[in-house]
């Protein structure tokens, strides 16, 4: 007799380990059949012979797609993904939960096309991903910039302050959600709780994109997730630190929302591929799966020991600094931002790379981000600090740091037109330096973090250049 949900999360309390969807691959590959379906490689026997022996055959056996092998659909979600689905909603504390392919680029698209309309105005943090701007074009609704405060000596973005997001809302009473990105890049956090009741009493929805943050429901030394400080909708990227494969992220409407579920449904199913990756699907219903069971929650435990090993290792080695919790604002100690003085970002990241080994999650003009992974071993982190001391107290010279390149713009943007009519305008394409004083039609955003350097209708100007070196063209509004 088919179990119950109820009974499937007693299953997973009883035996530490319940996945859904991986519980269905295995079954399909233990009890193969003839196939007739797609994809056409037919279970790896018509691969490229040096990519199967870099993948393994078992796992071009499982890469499949929904509707096969009683694997459920994934729209609507059936079977063994609808399992998976309540199985996260239950894990992250949600209503409803939606598996995303196209990573949180996904669940940010679906949110603009379901819940915002032309000329609605939404406030968006300045440093939102791109993703959400993509959004905002195709729904032709019109951001309200909110600057968060700028952490100068660091050139980066830092928390958004309940009372900015207030003085928006009172000053603009045709506001119809706010939309804001938490934690930052380089793991800075904001009052959610402060800001979600700022929005509850001007009678507001709040959706935040957490997509850095999908580890916090887990561990007490973690920040608290949005999900529970009253937000109605929070997008997690589990691939990035969560443990799935890469492009599968959630998308969570929260216990108490009144967003119109049915709504973002339907624009994931525009959006979504039809052919979804069983492989990806599984890895999100995997991941969710390891955090709720005793060894996840070790290895998430051992990762906060070691961020914390980390961060006093690198307090005591001199002419190197790391970003911290300061007044006003927290950070996310598994997010390790540093700098060494005399040396830019970039150069520091290619000699960790070059002299050591060692490949950072990015590089800025200013330092680098560091990520304490689950999967990291403590002598990850011994190793990385002794390579640190090492180069914190020798003399490099930094090349890089004489090209002047910029990283992130701290620029509050000067918009001349909306999103959407600056996208869909007459473009035209002209030398990079022709370019100031003219209107821009183009997202340009680099990746990581993917935060836009111009957005369409922003008015391009001197101060945009230094982080603009590697375009030599930019495309601009015709006669704007």
């Amino acid at each position: 007799m088919e179990k119950s949900l109820k009974q499937k999360i007693d299953i997973l309390k009883q035996t530490d380990v319940y996945a859904p969807i991986v519980e269905a691959l295995k079954k399909a590959y233990e009890n193969p059949t003839y196939q007739f379906h797609i994809p056409g490689h037919t279970k790896g026997k018509a691969i490229f012979k040096d990519f199967k022996k870099l993948t393994g055959e078992k796992v071009l056996n499982i890469d499949t797609t929904d509707e096969f092998d009683n694997l459920g659909t994934l729209h609507p979600a059936t079977g063994p993904i609808k399992e998976a689905q309540e199985l996260a909603a239950q894990a992250f504390g949600a209503k409803k939960t939606f598996f995303l392919l196209n990573g949180s680029t996904a669940g940010n698209l679906a949110l603009a096309m379901a819940l915002t309309k032309k000329g609605q105005k939404i406030v968006v943090n300045r440093n939102c991903h791109r993703s959400i701007l993509t959004g905002l074009i195709i729904s032709g609704a019109e951001p309200i910039w909110v600057c968060p405060n700028r952490i100068e000596d660091w050139s980066v973005w830092g928390n958004i302050e309940a009372s900015q997001i207030e003085e928006l809302l009172k000053n603009n009473d045709d506001i119809s959600m706010v939309w804001i990105t938490n934690p930052t890049y380089e793991g800075v956090v904001s009052d959610i709780k402060s800001i979600s009741e700022v929005c509850k009493r001007y009678g507001v929805p709040l959706i935040v994109d957490e997509a850095h943050g999908c580890l916090w429901n887990f561990n007490k030394h973690l920040p608290e997730t949005a999900l529970k400080l009253g937000a109605d909708a929070v997008v997690h990227s589990l691939h990035k630190t969560g443990g799935s494969m890469s492009q599968s992220s959630m998308l969570h409407i929260s216990k108490d929302s009144c967003l119109d579920c049915d709504a973002v449904e339907k624009a994931l199913k525009l959006l979504h591929t039809t052919s979804p990756s069983l492989l990806l699907l599984a890895s999100l219903d995997a991941a969710r799966a390891n955090l709720q069971s005793k060894s996840g929650l070790k290895l998430l435990d051992r990762a906060v020991k070691n961020a914390k090993y980390l961060r006093t290792r690198l307090d005591a080695i001199p002419n190197l600094h790391q970003l911290k919790g300061d007044f006003g604002y927290k950070t996310d100690v598994t997010k390790v931002f540093i700098k060494v003085d005399g040396l830019s970002g970039k150069r520091l990241e290619s000699i960790l790379e070059i002299d050591f080994g060692i490949e950072v999650e990015s590089a800025s003009d200013i330092g680098v981000l560091i990520l304490c992974n689950l999967g990291n071993k403590h002598s990850d982190f011994k190793y990385l600090a002794d390579a640190l001391e090492k180069i914190a107290t020798r003399d490099y010279k930094d090349i890089y740091y004489l090209e002047k390149r910029k990283h992130m713009p701290m620029l509050e943007p000067k918009i001349m037109m909306s999103l959407r009519d600056a996208f869909y305008s007459e473009k035209e394409t002209i030398p990079k330096e022709e370019a100031v004083g003219r209107i821009s039609a183009e997202v340009v955003a680099e990746c990581p973090p993917g935060i836009s350097i111009l957005l369409p209708g922003e008015l391009i100007t001197e101060e945009h250049l230094p982080y603009l070196r590697d375009y030599e063209t930019l495309e601009v509004v015709v006669n704007g």
